[in-house]
């Protein structure tokens, strides 16, 4: 029997920086609605959840979810590991495919080549990303963890393992076998998620230039290359250190 791969997208209304930013209007399409439409097109995903939490301020976000037609779980609001191990158990996955939902540009291809270096041997990786040799703009991260390793740190009591979700497995010492997927040339110096009010205008500035939908990483690099002031308006953003959450 094949192993069973879900992507899971980790959404809530709640944002120190800019909240709302989930469901927050990118060129005619809730941001949710481009990661879910990203998943769906990857090859080696066997179903795609909205992982939620319980707050009545994220009833939105499920009603959202529910009308892309993907299944919704929800928990604790702070604690995405243990909506991720719900997930797990919900829908009986071997792996989950970590996706957030403020990444709108999230290219299927990286996603499919994360899932399909996993799937080419299931036993012999327990993660594998884009994330741990950063090659990529920030925005395009694509974590696939196993669930026997997710349920191994899933009584990890940190905040910040509790936020991240996948980085107790791959902490210094953590002892799982893990696996990095790089681009050459790299174009790590460029940011597309959506944190701040400066990353929403680079999107909204970035979105009109794109050809495809959703776009490759290639065709994103080639916009923020051809139009520099567009990469400009993001660039003085700091990303938040590991241990802040």
């Amino acid at each position: 029997m094949s192993s069973r791969v879900v992507a899971v997208v980790q959404a809530r209304m709640g944002s120190n920086r800019l909240p709302g930013k989930v469901l927050r209007d990118l060129a005619g399409t809730p941001v949710l609605g481009w990661v879910v439409r990203a998943a769906s097109q990857s090859s080696g995903i066997d179903e795609i959840v909205v992982a939620t939490s319980t707050s009545a301020q994220d009833d939105p976000v499920a009603d959202f979810a529910l009308t892309q037609g993907v299944r919704v779980v929800r928990g604790s609001e702070m604690d995405v590991l243990g909506r991720f191990l719900m997930a797990i158990e919900e829908t009986n996955a071997d792996a989950v495919v970590r996706l957030t939902a403020d990444c709108p540009l999230l290219d299927p291809r990286v996603i499919s080549q994360v899932v399909s270096i996993w799937r080419n041997d299931p036993q012999l990786l327990d993660y594998v990303s884009t994330t741990q040799n950063r090659s990529l703009p920030r925005g395009l991260d694509v974590e696939l963890v196993t669930s026997s390793a997710l349920r191994a740190v899933g009584n990890r009591t940190e905040a910040h393992h509790r936020a991240h979700v996948t980085s107790a497995v791959y902490e210094a010492g953590a002892g799982f076998k893990l696996a990095s997927l790089q681009f050459n040339p790299g174009s790590a110096q460029y940011r597309v998620t959506l944190d701040t009010e400066a990353d929403a205008a680079l999107l909204d500035a970035l979105a009109p230039h794109l050809q495809a939908v959703p776009p490759s990483w290639q065709e994103v690099v080639s916009v923020l290359e051809e139009f520099p002031e567009i990469a400009l308006l993001n660039s003085h953003v700091e990303q938040k250190a590991l241990t802040e959450g």
